[in-house]
């Protein structure tokens, strides 16, 4: 499948690994449509230095009404979805004692309601040309044995591969393609913002002691993949773990 010309749209695209997918896509010829929920300057600065072919939307994923309408203005400014990738996300960490109900109703509003909103409102058109691809970012906390205090986190990443499964057995019949990523940490600002340089370095130390390749997540390790996803023609359904080979999912450390 040839990505020139194809219309992706990138949940939580102006940062982080949404960020580095968005560009990559724009790489590969494709035009991108970056959705943004609170990050508008950083959305401003990335469309700028992608250039043509490259458009920024506001939107909430957890509202169904704003997607809608969101969905709207990419066709009338791009074309009709082609490729979605549902990245947009949040992570509250706290263990099943300290269970904060609001933080987890919002975890499961973005993380899963979101890709359900936004999957529904490009779904249409992929049925219609029989023809697409969707991808989902789950986590690989999704393995149930993630660090300790990210037990809600896990809990909606798990949903989201899931779903994905559920997407792919029920779409195919109009030849869409549903796979997720389940990364390990990458260093995004989720993970380390508001961190100094000597806890970030730690975290690094941490985290390379604990992975095959004894390296550290970088967004343009899961663009790539992305990528990937978006051309293999003949999978679907699958999540694919991409975390340097860790080797320790189950640990009362960080």
């Amino acid at each position: 499948m040839s990505l020139q010309g194809k219309v992706v749209l990138v949940t939580g695209g102006s940062k982080g690994i949404g960020r580095a997918i968005a560009e990559e896509f724009h790489r590969q010829g494709a035009k991108v449509a970056i959705n943004y929920n609170s990050s508008e300057e950083e959305a401003k600065k990335l469309k700028e230095k992608l250039g043509e072919g490259v458009d920024i939307f506001r939107a909430d994923v957890s509202d169904r009404s704003q997607v809608s309408l969101m969905v709207k203005e990419i066709e009338r400014n791009l074309g009709k979805v082609d490729i979605l990738v549902n990245n947009a996300g949040i992570w509250y960490l706290f263990g099943i004692e300290n269970y904060d109900e609001s933080k987890f109703d919002r975890m499961w509003e973005i993380n899963v309601k979101g890709v359900i909103n936004t999957t529904l409102e490009v779904l249409p058109h992929m049925k219609e040309k029989r023809e697409g691809v969707i991808i989902n970012m789950a986590s690989n906390a999704s393995l149930g044995t993630s660090a300790f205090g990210n037990t809600f986190y896990s809990l909606t990443k798990a949903s989201v591969v899931m779903l994905t499964r559920r997407m792919a057995f029920e779409f195919g019949k109009y030849k869409i393609r549903v796979n997720a990523i389940a990364p390990g940490w990458v260093e995004t600002d989720m993970t380390i913002g508001g961190k100094s340089e000597v806890e970030i370095k730690e975290l690094e130390k941490w985290f390379k002691e604990r992975t095959m390749l004894s390296m550290v997540g970088k967004p343009e390790y899961i663009a790539k993949v992305a990528i990937f996803l978006a051309e293999a023609e003949y999978m679907t359904g699958q999540t694919v773990v991409v975390d340097g080979g860790r080797i320790d999912y189950l640990t009362h450390g960080i």
